[in-house]
């Protein structure tokens, strides 16, 4: 494996590869763009870089410091599920232990002060095995306000022989004096041709359907590894009943199992709830520009159009904020499907008309 089978975004692997090859890499590198389109894959590929034996600007991932690499970034991996596995969370940062390449983590909800404390300890100290130490902070954002001012001193007055690389979604939620001492790497989503070519090689989905599944993941190829297109459609059936229901039915006894599948799966509560997002935005391509090409839900394109022409913006946006109410509902662990009726009955009894 090497740089050539990143999938997508060659403008940032391209520069990165030009600053390994002058030997120019900064001190702090902050990685930002969508989740699932392989910021913290790269930040991983370029840590065997920095230190291979065979590649200038490459790895071949075979010689003894890429293995090197390899084994201490799974131990750290390893090291992390054990912490979070941990039942007194108060207890798990003790002892912590840093390689010369260390993956860090949220521990619960935040990366603890004591993580940067060490990452920053040991940013000092000369390196074990290698020339320079690489940390990857993967979730930046969700650093403790304490441990950022930790983080903020190291970065300061950066050791030549440690290279931070902070992973986030977006870069605006760090704050702006550590925005300011990391060189920028944006990382934007997939194109959809470059999914459907991946979904080609690695599924057995016709033409049609890889079509469709490049639209629906949003350019995220992490969410494609995962995606199951048959199961988005089984759960996308509660939603379409739901809306149908919202729209012109008055059949309670359907809406109520409707709701109660869609309260029931709570592991999946998110998911179902961007399911019932995406046909609300399409139904808003189609109500303001009619445009079907810019749809998601592609194969829903007849019906979804003979729902756009009975609805107006207020009952679009009606919906979502129904929408918005039932995941701050699920977070305070309140009855779904109560709510879920709710809405249901509000919207149904709303006009859809402009």
């Amino acid at each position: 494996m090497s740089f050539k089978d990143f999938i997508g975004n060659r403008e940032a692997v391209d520069s990165l590869r030009q600053m390994l090859a002058r030997d120019r890499l900064p001190s702090a590198l902050l990685f930002a763009g969508p989740e699932g389109v392989g910021k913290l894959t790269f930040a991983k590929m370029l840590a065997h870089a920095l230190h291979c034996e065979r590649e200038k600007n490459d790895f071949c991932g075979e010689c003894r410091a890429c293995r090197k690499t390899s084994e201490m970034l799974s131990l750290t991996a390893e090291d992390l599920e054990r912490r979070r596995a941990a039942k007194d969370s108060a207890r798990r940062a003790e002892n912590l232990v840093y390689f010369d390449v260390q993956l860090v983590e949220p521990l619960g909800q935040f990366i603890l002060t004591s993580q940067i404390e060490k990452a920053v300890s040991e940013a000092y100290a000369k390196p074990f095995e290698f020339s320079r130490r690489v940390f990857i902070l993967n979730d930046a954002h969700r650093i403790h306000w304490a441990g950022v001012d930790r983080l903020l001193k190291v970065l300061e007055e950066p050791p030549a022989t440690t290279l931070f690389i902070l992973v986030c979604p977006n870069a605006s939620a760090l704050r702006a004096t550590i925005r300011s001492r990391c060189t920028r790497v944006i990382f934007r989503a997939l194109e959809e041709r470059e999914i459907q070519d991946f979904l080609k090689r690695e599924t057995e989905l016709k033409p049609t359907e890889r079509r469709l599944a490049a639209r629906l993941l949003g350019g995220s190829l992490g969410k494609a590894r995962a995606f199951d297109l048959e199961d988005y459609r089984r759960r996308r059936e509660s939603w379409l009943a739901f809306f149908e229901f919202c729209l012109s039915s008055r059949d309670w006894n359907s809406l109520f199992r409707t709701t109660e599948v869609l309260a029931k799966d709570r592991e999946n509560f998110e998911a179902n709830l961007s399911i019932a997002y995406s046909l609300l935005r399409d139904l808003l391509i189609l109500r303001t520009r009619g445009e079907e090409g810019e749809i998601s839900n592609l194969d829903l394109a007849a019906r979804l159009r003979r729902w756009a022409e009975r609805v107006n913006l207020a009952w679009i946006s009606q919906v979502s904020q129904g929408l918005d109410r039932a995941h701050r509902e699920q977070i305070r662990n309140m009855n779904q499907q109560l709510g879920f009726d709710a809405l249901a009955a509000e919207v149904a009894s709303t006009p859809s008309r402009g």
